[in-house]
């Protein structure tokens, strides 16, 4: 029962990164007004604002004009709620849970408004980084110092990254937004998985761009989003940092 009990807290948290999606990059207030089509602007009600399902009894259309419902909103209430199951899964009811949770959803909604419009929210990363550091020192999976050292060097790294790219190349190549986001990662996970993130986000992001370069026919100059990737290879080190470490130290054994 607890396990359903997950995935239904996760679809119904998913439907609010869903406004925090929507209405961050306007700098809207995610509290008021409630739920409305972005259309018609009537209410929607609240048999018809159940994640998941509404928007399968309703067709992907809203009730009142029939305008298309974005498929972004059932996609982000499935993967939330399939990473609240699988989080709980890893660390049951424990205030671990939660901690991991919520970065997740953080994760979320900054992937999606990156790859929209090319912006983190500084609303997230920022006070992400302090609720990293204060979870620290409650759950037995990371110590402050550790977190600490992930803020360091998350955010440090990536921020001499940027400099000798604008050095070099007398342009921006990576946002401040990349800067804040490794720092909280960091925040969360510590330094090693700081580590690592980056290595899987660039090994992600690098065979992803070159592949949408090609299909897109576009030069090497094409703007792509850091941020999924590093989101992407942030979960991936939450979930098996250990085994591929262990992997790889014992590569050439």
């Amino acid at each position: 029962m607890w396990y359903v009990v997950s995935v239904v807290f996760g679809a119904i948290v998913g439907s609010f990164l869903n406004v925090c999606i929507v209405r961050l990059p306007k700098e809207e207030s995610i509290v008021w007004p409630g739920s409305h089509c972005p259309r018609c602007r009537k209410p929607i009600s609240y048999y018809d604002n159940v994640p998941l399902i509404s928007y399968l009894v309703l067709r992907g259309r809203c009730r009142h004009c029939r305008e298309s419902i974005s498929l972004q909103y059932p996609l982000v209430e499935g993967v939330t709620a399939i990473s609240s199951f699988l989080l709980f899964l890893r660390y049951g009811a424990s205030p671990s849970y939660l901690f991991y949770f919520a970065f997740v959803a953080a994760l979320i909604v900054i992937t999606v408004i990156d790859l929209y419009h090319q912006i983190i929210p500084d609303v997230i990363s920022l006070p992400g980084i302090g609720v990293g550091l204060i979870g620290a020192l409650f759950i037995p999976q990371i110590t402050f110092f550790k977190s600490l050292m992930g803020v360091i060097l998350g955010g440090g790294s990536l921020f001499l990254v940027a400099m000798l790219y604008q050095w070099l190349c007398k342009r921006e190549g990576m946002g401040g937004g990349d800067v804040k986001l490794l720092a909280m990662i960091g925040a969360f996970l510590g330094w090693d998985a700081v580590i690592l993130t980056i290595l899987l986000g660039s090994l992600i992001g690098s065979v992803s761009g070159i592949t949408i370069m090609l299909i897109k026919g576009k030069g090497f100059k094409y703007a792509i989003p850091f941020g999924p990737f590093l989101s992407i290879g942030a979960v991936i080190a939450l979930f098996y940092k250990n085994e591929i470490i262990f992997w790889y130290l014992h590569l050439g054994v």
